[in-house]
């Protein structure tokens, strides 16, 4: 009995890892600065709320991840051997299951928070197709636009699974100013896959213009840093602090090129984007209740 409960404990904690493994690489990226916005564009502020937030992103990242892992197995057997799929922990069909049963179950969990939630991932989903199964991925610039919309959906979901109410007009600006500010850099998160791109033909920002995107980063993080502040009036200690680190964040961009230099900078860039998604907080701290 001991032993058959054990073995069964083991084979849950093993699907429990293999789901988790689907969207181990977007914690940092995503999960948790969109989890922050959420909580900063949000009026309300609980702990229960925040993992209201954090559930909904993950379960609608998780529906993406698989839908894209998915695609093209054999490329992560090359490049990404770790991924469930590669790794033998789960068949392509059974993944294809999963990811057609978390389309529903990711529009019950959003009507149960809400019409705007709902209307998210409903967006969210059509959005998952086009970039996924339709490949909208392909091209540098639709991507960019994609992601920026689906990064979007996360944002106003999660804004409204912590708040449990309707987006506010301060969280509206939120949402799309860090919608434009994702568009617009995060082609900082391509170059290091610049040359395996170029094997596969895969157009980017950085394969398709590869110096422009490069200085754009260079010029685009600070100008971001300080129209933000302006926007959601922060302190000026902090805001010259802000834009310093972007300039510090995009000139890497430009001065070191190599792949591990490339993979540091978007480490930094994604502390950049985190801190970005925190001036609403600040502003509804010293000026919401005005």
């Amino acid at each position: 009995m001991l032993s058959e409960a054990l073995l069964r404990a083991d084979s849950i904690a093993r699907h429990f890892e293999t789901v988790f493994l689907f969207t181990k690489a977007d914690v940092r990226t995503t999960l948790i600065p969109v989890t922050i916005f959420a909580l900063a564009a949000s009026p309300t502020h609980q702990l229960t709320c925040a993992l209201h937030a954090a559930f909904w992103i993950w379960l609608h990242l998780l529906q993406f991840n698989i839908s894209n892992q998915i695609q093209d197995p054999e490329e992560d057997r090359k490049n990404k051997p770790s991924r469930p799929i590669p790794a033998g922990r789960i068949s392509v069909d059974s993944a294809a299951d999963m990811r057609w049963v978390l389309t529903p179950a990711c529009l019950l969990l959003s009507w149960w928070h809400g019409i705007q939630a709902l209307m998210a991932s409903v967006v969210f989903a059509a959005l998952t197709i086009w970039y996924n199964e339709l490949q909208g991925d392909k091209m540098g610039f639709s991507k960019n636009v994609l992601t920026a919309i689906l990064y979007g959906c996360l944002e106003v979901g999660g804004t409204v699974a912590a708040g449990n109410s309707f987006i506010d007009d301060a969280g509206v600006l939120a949402v799309a100013l860090s919608s434009t500010v994702f568009a617009t850099t995060l082609h900082a998160q391509d170059f290091k896959d610049e040359l395996g791109d170029r094997l596969t033909g895969r157009r980017t920002l950085p394969t398709i213009f590869p110096k422009a995107a490069r200085i754009s980063m260079m010029l685009g993080i600070p100008l971001w840093s300080f129209g933000l502040s302006c926007i959601w009036k922060i302190d000026m200690l902090s805001t010259a602090v802000l834009v310093a680190y972007g300039a510090f964040v995009g000139n890497r961009f430009v001065k070191y090129r190599t792949v591990s230099a490339d993979k540091q900078s978007c480490k930094f860039y994604s502390m950049w984007y985190s801190l970005c998604h925190l001036l609403p907080g600040y502003w509804r701290y010293f000026y919401g209740a005005a």
